[in-house]
C-alpha cells in the first residue's frame, strides 16, 4: 500500500477583485439581493461588472455590505445617515493622504533649506 500525499495549496484573493455574484454577496452579507441592486442605485456600493455585465462583488465590498448593515440595524442609522457617514468617512481619508503629502513635502524643503546653510 503507498501513502498518499496531501498538500495544501493556499489561495490569495485580492480584497478588490470581484469574484462573488449578487446572490453569494447577498448571503455573505446576510441580506437580500434586492437590497444590493437598491445599494448599488444609491451610489452605496460599486460591485465590479463581468464581460457579459454581471455584477461581481469583492470581500471589501462585502465587508463594506455588512458594515452599512450594522449602521442601520445597530446603530439606528437610515440610508442617508449612511450615506453621510460614508461620504465623511471618505472625505476624512483624503484629508489624511493630503496632510501626509504636505508632511513630506515640508520634511524635503526642511532638508534642502538645511542644505543650502551649509
Amino acid at each position: 500500500m503507498t501513502a498518499s500525499r496531501s498538500s495544501r495549496v493556499e489561495i490569495s484573493i485580492d480584497d478588490e477583485r470581484g469574484v462573488f455574484m449578487i446572490s453569494v454577496a447577498a448571503e455573505l452579507a446576510e441580506m437580500h439581493p434586492q437590497t444590493l441592486r437598491m445599494y448599488e442605485a444609491r451610489g452605496l456600493i460599486a460591485p465590479k461588472r463581468s464581460p457579459k455585465n454581471t455584477r461581481l462583488y469583492s470581500q471589501r465590498d462585502v465587508e463594506r455590505l455588512r458594515r452599512i448593515q450594522r449602521m442601520t440595524s445597530e446603530e439606528g442609522l437610515n440610508l442617508a445617515g449612511v450615506e453621510t457617514v460614508l461620504a465623511l468617512e471618505e472625505r476624512v481619508e483624503k484629508m489624511r493622504g493630503d496632510l501626509e503629502r504636505m508632511r513630506q513635502r515640508a520634511a524635503e524643503l526642511e532638508r534642502a533649506r538645511k542644505g543650502e546653510r551649509r
